[in-house]
């Protein structure tokens, strides 16, 4: 990050999600935990108090080459000096101005061990899922004279009055591929020389998904 003494702190990081281990606590208890490559993460460019009302930075994470990217967005890119990524987006920033473009930003300056942070990714897609598997049903008695109906859903709709299927009804419909937020994960271990957070509860997406890790305190974007 910058070294100007009045820069702030930016609030998350990018990752990836490389998938489950278990490592020993210092209980001696095994803890299962998932691990993030997180960072290191490129600042793109920077939102300020005077220019855009509010203290931000657009973080870069992914290298890639211009070629699958736009012009417009190329010149972006090289207005900052900074190389192409695939991922970009915009944190917060605690305590002071933004840290300058082209700073780099890991997850020593970020988090510790025993933190708590919350991480946002996408979901698993199920595609059409039945009410069962979708919203929890338990479904038809399994017993005489219950025939080819053992999973669906019943009746969905009214008498006269109102007549009709209210919305928000829990009916079989696409499942998963949905922005997900898990707070309160718990920060196992931080291994900044391999830029791996180990952490340990339910994040979500599947394996080398996006992943956005936020301190606790931090603004979700």
């Amino acid at each position: 990050m910058s070294a100007d003494a009045t820069s702030g702190t930016v609030t998350g990081i990018l990752g990836r999600k490389l998938g489950m281990t278990q490592v020993y606590g210092s209980d001696g208890r095994l803890v299962p935990v998932t691990v993030i490559e997180a960072g290191p993460c490129t600042v793109v460019g920077v939102r300020s108090k005077e220019r855009d009302g509010y203290v931000a930075a657009q973080l870069g994470f992914g290298a890639a080459t211009e070629k699958g990217f736009s012009k417009p967005v190329r010149g972006q890119f090289g207005k900052g000096g900074t190389a192409c990524f695939t991922a970009v987006r915009e944190m917060s920033v605690a305590g002071g101005d933004a840290p300058a473009v082209g700073s780099t930003v890991t997850i020593d300056q970020l988090f510790a061990a025993g933190e708590r942070i919350s991480v946002t990714g996408v979901s698993k897609g199920r595609g059409t899922a039945g009410v069962m598997k979708r919203h929890g049903f338990a479904g038809f008695p399994a017993s005489h004279g219950t025939h080819e109906y053992f999973r669906h859903g019943g009746s969905i709709g009214n008498r006269s009055y109102p007549g009709r299927v209210f919305k928000g009804k829990r009916m079989a419909g696409r499942m998963g591929a949905e922005r997900v937020t898990t707070p309160n994960l718990t920060v196992v271990a931080v291994r900044g020389e391999d830029n791996l957070l180990l952490v340990k509860g339910a994040v979500p997406g599947a394996r080398n998904g996006l992943v956005v890790v936020r301190k606790r305190s931090g603004v979700a974007g």
